[in-house]
């Protein structure tokens, strides 16, 4: 994937989210690669903030040079941080790792598509959990989605 399609696959993913506002987007290019920042805030208005610098790799793929996703609550609280700056050598995936409100633990870099999940799971836990099943009838996988029914 080049850069140009790499950019716009990040572009759409966040255009195609009817849940959040993006208070900004902007693509900066480099000599080498691309750089892009982006604000976007959901519903209980926490926020994410997004910093990728991607150059182009070898195999026709892009690559992760510095990244930064940043999500707090509304009141300004760390949920979790993802980035590469080097500041933990001693953790097996350096530079990645992942920062949350108990401490820093190890984690590989996650692409934007694996951040906002993770962003749903919190947001929209009830809906997040599929049970895996197979129609009979068919032989085709479905999800059954979990729904919440208060008690009566």
């Amino acid at each position: 994937m080049n850069l140009g399609a790499y950019q716009a696959r990040l572009e759409d993913t966040l255009r195609s989210r009817r849940d959040l506002e993006i208070e900004s987007l902007d693509f900066r290019q480099k000599s080498k690669g691309t750089i892009m920042t982006a604000r976007v805030r959901f519903y209980d208005q926490s926020f994410l903030g997004i910093v990728e610098e991607v150059i182009p790799s070898e195999a026709r793929t892009v690559e992760k040079v510095r990244y930064v996703f940043h999500y707090q609550s509304a009141d300004g609280a760390l949920i979790f941080r993802y980035d590469n700056s080097p500041h933990f050598p001693d953790l097996p995936t350096f530079p990645s790792h992942k920062h949350t409100a108990d401490g820093v633990i190890a984690a590989e870099a996650p692409d934007l598509a694996a951040v906002l999940r993770e962003i749903d799971a919190i947001l929209y836990p009830l809906y997040t959990r599929m049970e895996k099943n197979t129609d009979e009838s068919s032989n085709y996988p479905c999800f059954l989605l979990s729904v919440y029914t208060p008690p009566s």
